[in-house]
């Protein structure tokens, strides 16, 4: 199918969600491609996901939750690749014109959903800043923070070699990505290289971040999301974590 064919009915999109990275990227993503949406401010952790009518939506009790023509996404990455196929774009807004486009764009964002969400961000929310709910794991945090310097220092020269944002001149999916990670790092004090710093001072002077942040986090000023700067490669000695109790 040609990508016309993909484009959405005007039927409003509903979206379950706020104060976390993850709803941000729902709602960065609709504000950059102008879409209408209703928005429901559920919280992950006020019990809001485990009441009935929420559990229908998403029985695993997780935000952000996108419905759509009667079809309900619950994963932040999918509802963003979901929003930028079913919606036609704005100028300025990457849109895959062939495999090698869409491969591009599905590289970094796997890499960024796997190895810096998943396996390192998310391990340390869980046995840090969640620790009462998921126990403590010392050596797995410090595990978990040395391998997100070492992924960041790996790809660290291919940020801005092309252009402002990964994909070059055009914004995409992929930098909503990336940059609500980063804006993750600066929450649990971890530094940058400074292409990534750069680069994320970049994203987030866009104003669909800055409306999307006022969406996400209603109810109080959003947390400092400025990540500090490193030059050079990691140096373990600068750990935020490992000279924390186990």
């Amino acid at each position: 199918m040609t990508r016309k064919e993909h484009v959405a009915t005007n039927e409003k999109v509903t979206v379950w969600g706020m104060g976390t990275i993850r709803s941000l990227r729902v709602y960065w993503t609709l504000e950059e491609l102008g879409i209408k949406y209703d928005s429901f401010p559920v919280h992950p952790r006020s019990g809001q996901t485990y009441e009935p009518e929420f559990l229908k939506l998403n029985p695993r009790h997780k935000v952000p939750v996108l419905k759509h023509n009667g079809m309900v996404i619950t994963e932040s990455a999918a509802i963003i690749e979901y929003l930028s196929e079913a919606f036609a774009l704005p100028e300025g807004f990457f849109a895959p014109q062939s495999t090698t486009d869409r491969v591009r764009l599905r590289e970094w964002s796997f890499f960024v959903m796997s190895e810096l969400d998943a396996h390192t961000l998310y391990v340390i929310r869980r046995h840090v800043h969640l620790k009462h709910l998921y126990g403590e794991a010392h050596t797995a945090v410090c595990a978990a923070e040395a391998y997100f310097h070492d992924q960041l220092d790996a790809v660290a020269s291919s940020v801005g070699r092309h252009g402002p944002y990964l994909l070059g001149d055009q914004f995409s999916t992929a930098d909503v990505l990336l940059t609500s990670c980063l804006d993750w790092a600066a929450e649990y004090g971890l530094a940058v290289p400074q292409p990534f710093y750069d680069y994320h001072l970049r994203c987030v002077s866009r104003p669909a971040y800055l409306r999307a942040l006022k969406t996400t986090f209603p109810d109080s000023p959003p947390p400092d999301m400025t990540p500090k700067m490193r030059s050079g490669k990691w140096d373990p000695s600068t750990s935020v974590y490992s000279g924390t109790k186990p």
